[in-house]
């Protein structure tokens, strides 16, 4: 069976011509930031509380955190990084697998700040970061030669730059909250993208099906093997175990 991940050669990367599913989350957070400046009060309300949505039961939070940021370089470099990256993801993948793994990995990388730990549980998170790092894991998984300008100085292969990032995130989340920025949902990120597309899997644009038809595969085969030791076993009463006239390959 051929790995889903494209061996191509090495090349720059950038984002390319802008695709539907980056444009219409960037589009939307950019909506939501305006609201910011208008409204202010709507970052707490949005804002990633672990308390707040256990036990608050304030679910939403879990989504709206994706689309608030805390200023304006902080929503320009995480929709840069949505263009630059997403974009090719999402030419591969097609629009429909791409926003589904945006969004299940931004709520998966939120859910890290549930650890019990104060530093995390009790901060308020803001910001498409999480989601932002799933990104970026799987464009080192899927695209692992492609070079990435590290800080826009250092040429980097998109593998390399993913276990730096990794290494980071991990550092980070040890410090804690009191740095301002979230690096257990980084980390998260990190870890949710990578399970994620090891569990679902993820094929080329342009073929039928998805992880159901994985599943169908698994099921069918798992249904002939049974049988055939069914017919096997059968066979074996009928024959009295006598397999030399007949082999079976």
């Amino acid at each position: 069976m051929s790995s889903p991940y494209y061996r191509r050669q090495a090349t720059i990367s950038f984002g390319g011509p802008l695709t539907p599913g980056v444009k219409y989350i960037i589009l939307a957070t950019l909506g939501v930031f305006v609201l910011q400046l208008v409204f202010p009060s709507i970052t707490a309300w949005f804002a990633l509380y672990p308390p707040a949505v256990f036990p608050g039961l304030q679910v939403w939070r879990l989504v709206t955190w994706l689309f608030v940021h805390g200023g304006i370089m902080h929503i320009l470099f995480n929709m840069l990084f949505l263009f630059m990256f997403g974009c090719q993801l999402e030419r591969a993948w097609g629009t429909r697998f791409f926003v589904r793994f945006y969004f299940v990995c931004g709520i998966g990388a939120g859910l890290f700040a549930f650890l019990p730990i104060t530093a995390f549980y009790g901060a308020h998170h803001i910001g498409a970061s999480g989601a932002i790092y799933s990104i970026l894991m799987a464009y080192g998984m899927f695209f692992p030669r492609n070079v990435i300008y590290f800080m826009l100085m250092f040429p980097i292969e998109a593998r390399y730059f993913v276990i730096i990032l990794g290494f980071l995130a991990f550092y980070g989340s040890l410090q804690g909250a009191g740095t301002g920025v979230s690096h257990i949902a980084h980390l998260g990120g990190l870890v949710v993208g990578y399970v994620y597309l090891r569990l679902v899997g993820v094929r080329r644009r342009g073929s039928r099906g998805d992880w159901m038809d994985s599943f169908r595969q698994g099921y069918r085969q798992w249904r002939m093997k049974r049988l055939r030791k069914k017919f096997e076993r059968y066979y074996e009463e009928r024959t009295g175990g006598d397999d030399s006239k007949y082999k079976y390959h």
